[in-house]
């Protein structure tokens, strides 16, 4: 048996964050195929879409069920949050650079961010969370809300409509709607952006599938989190060896996977959006 390499990464993220990521991603992705296959029907490459899922009437019903999946998933990441809050400590650790909240030193650091941008000002110092991954991970907040609840009224409209007036029926479809292209258009153009092509990251950021991320990287990025590691006396416990290659190569495989088939989305949309009934 060969002998582990060099510890090269830093732990960064649990197996249980891990998969809910996993899970999320690949519902994302189901969910943004059957809506756009019904959204494009009226054009070939919406009727394709469609077929993968066994035509029109079939798309909503993944749709509707994987929606589902998806706020119980929700609902099991709001579980998870509640028995990992220490509560005993949660008022401070509400300002805690730990925390995902968002704090006044995140605008600081998004303006310190532009300016060294601009070439006006030196790079930011990021603690754990940047403002840009804390954006993120709220995003699927309002859009659970927002996506969830509106497409729980549109999943029944008959007995929505016994609570609500027929018209709110339209209106809500259209909140779900643009929220969906929103979030789409947000996870395939800047998200991907930021994980894979960014040049620390690139050719992929393995973090949210391994779990750890690339030591120098994070020296450059997160000196604060590895400062704050080192004080505590945890940073050595942190560090691992690369993973074998055959790993890696699946992270390759299903990360570009995802990423070649939200661009396939995002473009196929874009190209044929001239040729829908909006």
């Amino acid at each position: 048996m060969s002998s582990p390499g060099p510890k090269t990464r830093l732990k960064r993220f649990s197996a249980t964050q891990r998969l809910f990521h996993v899970l999320l991603l690949i519902i994302f992705l189901i969910q943004g195929a059957t809506g756009l296959a019904r959204m494009y029907i009226e054009t070939s490459w919406g009727q394709g879409l469609a077929a993968c899922f066994g035509g029109y009437e079939s798309a909503l019903t993944v749709h509707i069920w994987m929606g589902i999946f998806l706020l119980l998933l929700f609902l099991g990441h709001l579980v998870y949050l509640f028995l990992n809050i220490d509560w005993k400590n949660a008022a401070r650790l509400i300002d805690s650079p730990d925390s995902l909240l968002p704090r006044p030193a995140d605008l600081v650091q998004f303006l310190q961010h532009i300016g060294w941008l601009l070439g006006l000002r030196p790079a930011p110092r990021f603690d754990r969370w940047g403002y840009w991954e804390k954006f993120d991970y709220w995003a699927v907040f309002w859009g659970m809300v927002i996506m969830g609840g509106t497409g729980l009224l549109l999943a029944w409209p008959l007995a929505s409509s016994r609570l609500l007036p027929g018209w709110t029926l339209n209106v809500i479809f259209w909140m779900h709607r643009i929220e969906a292209l929103l979030a789409m258009g947000h996870v395939f153009i800047i998200h991907f952006f930021i994980a894979h092509l960014r040049r620390h990251n690139f050719p992929m950021d393995r973090a949210i599938f391994e779990g750890t991320v690339n030591l120098a990287a994070t020296l450059e990025e997160k000196p604060l989190w590895v400062d704050r590691l080192k004080t505590a006396g945890n940073f050595d416990e942190r560090l691992v060896s690369e993973v074998g290659l055959p790993q890696r190569i699946i992270f390759f495989i299903f990360g570009y996977a995802a990423v070649a088939l939200g661009v396939y989305l995002l473009v196929g949309g874009l190209i044929n959006s001239p040729y829908i009934t909006w």
